[in-house]
């Protein structure tokens, strides 16, 4: 049995049972035992866009010069990349970035990350670009900004709610036979919303948060926030968490702390959100029409000419990523822009803003 199983078992025994939310933060960011603190599993428990093929950071990156100078070419500017990973994604932005040095002299690269396991890793590979590190957007000093996030917002743990007969009711971890995790329903609630109008209710209590700095910073001191996670564009998500482990969906009460856990993004909170607040949002848009209108096709193509050996793998990677029966129609896109902003490049101004 794991330590952090032992430690969610005392918890429950002395405190009750614990929300979703809770047991999600445990199992992912305990200092000690969490996920991210001992075991960053890109490539192997789960793999992101940018580990599936350079062309995603590389569009960002274009892109990203294209936001900059549509901010009017500020003479400083903060590159914020919120949840970093690997490093890989950032790596291709600046590859790409070598084609605008004015944009790079202007920048200074801020990481926002909590995992010191993944720091060291990160530093590995941007270290030619000195980034900075960061526990949260909070502690960067205030200036103009481009961030990204991509699946950031989907490990932000969620509180489930469902209705059970006429009552609202949280899912809960506990207890089953022999002390062992299991889910269940914690006491009545008072009525959320009227019975029949839905059945289950997932809130990612940190999202609300996450918005209002960022839109707090973009209002304050101009830029562009990017955001692409999975979820739906037109629903709330209702009962979406996952766990994967090598690859595959597993139980997530099963072995806490050893494998990845995730939730779909809730795109119309974080609208709605973050127009509460005073920006302006572009989207939730469709990943593959996104990257298709900053130039997906014509990228791969690039590469597999100037690869003939791997071409049918890159021009397959890319299909991947901008497929609708694959992440193209899954994964949403999502800008937010001070008041007055123009509508951002890969964004559609009718229908999309």
């Amino acid at each position: 049995m794991s330590e952090l199983k032992r430690r969610l078992q005392r918890a429950i025994r002395h405190d009750g049972p614990m929300s979703v939310a809770a047991f999600m933060a445990m199992c992912l960011h305990d200092r000690e035992h969490g996920y991210y603190a001992t075991r960053p599993g890109l490539g192997r428990d789960f793999t992101t866009a940018p580990e599936i093929s350079q062309v995603f950071g590389e569009l960002l990156g274009g892109w990203a010069i294209h936001e900059w100078q549509a901010m009017g070419s500020p003479a400083q500017f903060d590159l914020i990349e919120l949840g970093p990973g690997r490093g890989a994604m950032m790596a291709d932005m600046l590859r790409t970035a070598r084609m605008a040095p004015d944009f790079l002299s202007a920048m200074q690269l801020r990481l926002v990350e909590a995992s010191h396991a993944l720091r060291a890793v990160q530093l590995e590979a941007l270290g030619a670009h000195s980034p900075t590190h960061h526990a949260g957007l909070e502690e960067i000093p205030p200036g103009p900004a481009i961030i990204i996030a991509n699946e950031f917002l989907d490990c932000l743990p969620v509180r489930q709610f469902v209705v059970d007969g006429d009552k609202w009711r949280e899912r809960q971890v506990g207890f089953g036979d022999n002390e062992e995790l299991a889910f269940g329903l914690g006491p009545p609630l008072e009525p959320m919303m009227e019975i029949g109008a839905a059945d289950a209710v997932e809130l990612a209590a940190g999202l609300e948060a996450v918005v209002e700095v960022v839109a707090g910073r973009l209002k304050a001191n101009g830029g562009r926030a990017l955001f692409i996670d999975y979820g739906p564009g037109d629903a709330h998500p209702t009962d979406t968490l996952r766990a994967f482990k090598a690859g595959a969906q597993v139980d997530p009460l099963a072995e806490p702390g050893a494998c990845d856990m995730t939730a779909d993004v809730d795109f119309l909170t974080l609208r709605s959100t973050a127009e509460a607040a005073g920006v302006v949002a572009f989207g939730p848009a469709p990943q593959g029409g996104f990257l298709m209108s900053l130039g997906a096709a014509q990228r791969a193509e690039q590469l597999a000419r100037a690869n003939p050996a791997t071409a049918d793998q890159i021009i397959a990677a890319v299909e991947k990523l901008v497929s609708p029966d694959d992440m193209g129609e899954r994964f949403k896109v999502l800008c937010l822009a001070p008041d007055g902003a123009p509508a951002p490049a890969g964004f559609a101004v009718g229908g999309m803003s």
